[in-house]
């Protein structure tokens, strides 16, 4: 991208090239399906917070225009600090932050279980859960450009060569309204990134794990455009999925949440 865009002009952009794609009968296999959030109805009814928290977030700026990064971000601009700051502020309650590290463990399935919980037994409507993504687990918040192009699949240790947690499962047609339907919408076998954004959850992004994964690539030899490892950490941070929330270091920021009343879980 060659400027600043919007999460909701992002989303909108990728959901015209998926409806492309079907029309074209290129399927799922080569779309990126994390826009799918902006199509789900999935938030919880009768909190005003928590939609206005996801309405504010939509509208705030996320670069992804960079052409090289440091290893230790310095400005504000090197990282989302308006999402980020919108989610310190947020005055909703419970507010949960999952700490996720691998991608083959079940955080996906534990946040869903959460949130299931939260809003459907405790009655918490505003309830809001993060994603503090690092380790492998972020490998699941790039787009499938990425996959293919650095073989993040190898370090995932899956078989499949685009990212398989941005794809939509036949569970996600299901209605809402079949609460506890065993193959539904809000059942195990709709685990995934865009059904869990649209209900509401937030992914934080990690820089520290991105430039670590850059150096580890380049070390790898796995740099087929020769780049640098700033260039590398860069072209990676342009290729997150939408909806995700860039910081500086998912270890730093897990304190500021804790200042402002997030409740520390681990995957």
């Amino acid at each position: 991208m060659s400027q600043s865009m919007s999460r909701r002009e992002m989303l909108g952009m990728v959901a015209m090239m998926g409806t492309a794609g079907l029309a074209l009968g290129l399927g799922n296999g080569r779309i990126p399906l994390a826009s799918a959030s902006e199509h789900l109805d999935l938030e919880p009814r009768g909190d005003h917070r928590l939609h206005a928290l996801l309405s504010a977030l939509a509208r705030t700026k996320s670069r992804r225009d960079y052409r090289s990064l440091t290893m230790i971000s310095l400005h504000r601009d090197e990282w989302d600090h308006e999402a980020l700051a919108l989610l310190l502020h947020y005055r909703g309650n419970p507010k949960q932050v999952w700490d996720n590290t691998v991608f083959g463990s079940p955080w996906l399935n534990l946040m869903r279980n959460s949130l299931n919980a939260q809003v459907y037994s405790f009655g918490k409507k505003e309830a809001l859960v993060l994603s503090a993504t690092h380790g492998t687990a972020h490998l699941a918040l790039f787009d499938d450009e990425m996959w293919e192009k650095y073989r993040l699949s190898v370090k995932a240790g899956v078989k499949s060569k685009t990212n398989p947690l941005i794809r939509l499962s036949p569970a996600s047609s299901k209605p809402l309204s079949s609460l506890n339907d065993p193959h539904g919408v809000l059942s195990p076998e709709d685990n995934n990134i865009p059904v869990l954004q649209a209900r509401g959850v937030v992914f934080l992004a990690c820089h520290n794990m991105i430039w670590e994964l850059s150096g580890a690539l380049k070390k790898g030899g796995i740099n087929p455009d020769h780049k640098t490892h700033g260039e590398i950490a860069g072209e990676l941070t342009n290729h997150l999925i939408p909806g995700v929330v860039l910081t500086p270091g998912i270890v730093g920021t897990l304190p500021l949440l804790a200042e402002v009343g997030y409740s520390y879980a681990r995957s």
